[in-house]
């Protein structure tokens, strides 16, 4: 059984909005488990709540009831933060700091000895490919090299939870290819990452498990090969001399893909089609090449969830 490093057990929160100070829900009974070692994608529309999971999980704010456990302790616990590392959505950093001097700036309020942060500097700056850029000021740098001199600032405590908010927001496909082969780095050091995105496809690429909440609600959670395999959208289906009055007859059930020479690829959707469809094809001895699921991508699955289509 994995170990846990966060815990969080009917979470409710509510803030106080407006002229009217109109309450607002932004969290509803949360309940949620992020395993030691792995890496978490959080994901929900904006105020779906997702930062304020990430503050409360971090000890910024306070829940109105419920009970949070980080590392099997308090957020609150001074130990405990000093093992967090944090990059929310849009940081603010000094325009005329280097790189240099502004991982050391991170350092000295953790009170890292001089010998020891100036080793941490120059190894971060290395792992984030900014090792050649130590000493401009950052008010010279890219979007994408703001955002890995941030995730190196996350990372100046060595942290065993890393929090990104964001972290690939704003960025051009190097950029977010850049962030996910950090973040891939961090996962085989054996450090817990959490992050959100509204970049799916990333968030498919390099996350071990997704949560997803709407509304201030968890509506799924958990690995993301499950998730999509649980939901598969259509069967493809490979025949071999497949002729075009057979076709005809399958009219409504099977859609064509595609035909090269004999190969005709099926698409069917439905169980009970699938099943029809290709008992039909045995009984005529249609040669059948091949059965392959084609399982519903996570943004699909993230937009029915919005939608409200699915539990």
């Amino acid at each position: 059984m994995s170990e846990k490093a966060v815990e969080l057990k009917g979470i409710y929160k509510a803030y106080k909005t407006g002229f009217t100070m109109k309450k607002v829900n932004a969290l509803n009974g949360v309940d949620l488990v992020i395993n030691k070692g792995e890496v978490f994608g959080y994901l929900g529309p904006n105020g779906s709540g997702k930062t304020t999971t990430l503050k409360l999980i971090m000890g910024i704010i306070y829940p109105d009831s419920g009970e949070i456990e980080v590392m099997s302790k308090s957020p609150y616990d001074i130990s405990v933060k000093e093992k967090i590392g944090f990059l929310p959505e849009s940081p603010y950093f000094y325009d005329y700091l280097t790189a240099v001097e502004f991982l050391d700036f991170y350092a000295r309020l953790f009170s890292i000895p001089r010998g020891v942060r100036n080793e941490r500097i120059r190894r971060l700056l290395k792992s984030v490919g900014l090792e050649e850029r130590a000493d401009e000021p950052l008010r010279r740098f890219s979007r994408g090299m703001l955002q890995r001199i941030g995730i190196a600032q996350a990372l100046i405590n060595d942290p065993e939870i890393v929090f990104l908010d964001e972290p690939m927001s704003g960025l051009d496909p190097l950029g977010r290819a850049e962030v996910k082969e950090i973040i891939q780095g961090l996962k085989r050091e054996g450090k817990t990452i959490v992050f959100s995105s509204h970049i799916l496809p990333d968030v498919e690429a390099i996350a071990d498990r997704v949560g997803i909440i709407v509304e201030g609600k968890i509506r799924d959670v958990g690995n993301l090969d499950r998730m999509l395999d649980d939901r598969v959208s259509f069967v493809e289906v490979t025949v071999y001399g497949l002729d075009h009055d057979l076709l005809k007859s399958l009219k409504g059930k099977v859609e064509v893909k595609r035909t090269l020479g004999d190969r005709t690829v099926l698409l069917i959707d439905g169980a009970e089609n699938i099943n029809e469809v290709i008992d039909y094809l045995r009984s005529l001895k249609i040669s059948i090449e091949s059965v392959e699921p084609i399982r519903v991508t996570l943004e699909e699955l993230f937009l029915s969830e919005i939608k409200g289509k699915t539990k």
